[in-house]
């Protein structure tokens, strides 16, 4: 393919892999929107290894595959071939979201390619610790460093994207805040499920759940705050839906219920579009 048609591929992939991500992503312009999706793309090929739930894929072999990919992205030049080779042994058990990171990589704009490729070099490092312990959260300054590896630090890279493209500047604790409080959200609203299927608490040992609203909607406030220092319309766009989706989210589970409606949700992102 030629990058149009890669890109065109791009945004297919990003759209069956997150209707969530793909909505806002449209809503920002030429090199933004594609520095944005390639991100996700790449963040989501690294989280597919880490969530990948095939008896195969170990937490050994995650934290081993994760801190080689870590390392593959340290370099200049991406060798797709060795990046293949680490993932070769669970091939078979990989997304092609993941199996494509050397395309993500190619259509990175110029002059955005060490922004997005350190973060998710980061976040692949982080993700392959969390892997190795087993992601089990004991304390409250564990939360907030497996939340920042996941989350937070996607709320980081954003904002240098908004400053390399519309010379935004924003606060990094409130960037952090930000992508912390959106996976609070998810990760209250996965609780049962993750303790479940996986064997995995994210809630601190003493927390009840009323900590963890309590906690999410702190970091939520903080999402809030960031917003103010953001003044063009279309990143304001991007950054104003899962915001709104996650406060609504948040407030329904409050209420007893499990997540947000189809409808609840359709009729949120024409109120943002309305704005």
């Amino acid at each position: 393919m030629n990058d149009k048609e890669l890109l065109r591929d791009a945004m297919r992939v990003l759209k069956e892999t997150s209707r969530t991500f793909y909505i806002p992503i449209t809503f920002l312009q030429k090199e933004l929107k594609t520095a944005v999706a390639t991100a996700y793309l790449m963040m989501r090929a690294i989280d597919e290894i880490e969530d990948n739930e095939h008896a195969e894929v170990t937490n050994e072999l995650k934290y081993a595959m994760l801190t080689d990919v870590s390392t593959l992205l340290k370099e200049e030049t991406f060798n797709e071939e060795k990046y293949l080779e680490i993932l070769h042994p669970v091939k078979e058990f990989l997304p092609e979201v993941t199996l494509r990171l050397a395309d993500w990589i190619r259509l990175i704009p110029t002059g955005a390619e060490q922004i997005v490729k350190n973060a998710t070099r980061e976040m692949a490092e982080g993700m392959g610790k969390w892997s190795k312990s087993n992601f089990q959260v004991r304390t409250k300054e564990d939360l907030d460093e497996y939340t920042y590896y996941v989350a937070g630090l996607v709320g980081v890279m954003l904002s240098e994207l908004w400053e390399w493209n519309a010379g935004i500047k924003t606060d990094r604790d409130l960037a952090i805040g930000y992508g912390r409080g959106l996976q609070l959200v998810n990760i209250l609203r996965n609780q049962q499920e993750d303790m479940t299927e996986r064997g995995v608490s994210f809630v601190p040992e003493g927390w009840t759940r009323n900590d963890l609203f309590a906690y999410a909607e702190e970091n939520l406030e903080k999402a809030d705050l960031y917003m103010k220092d953001i003044h063009k319309r279309s990143i304001l766009l991007f950054c104003r839906l899962p915001l709104a989706l996650a406060h609504k989210t948040l407030k329904a589970m409050k209420n007893g219920k499990e997540k947000m409606t189809r409808e609840e949700v359709e009729s949120t992102v024409k109120e943002v579009q309305a704005e």
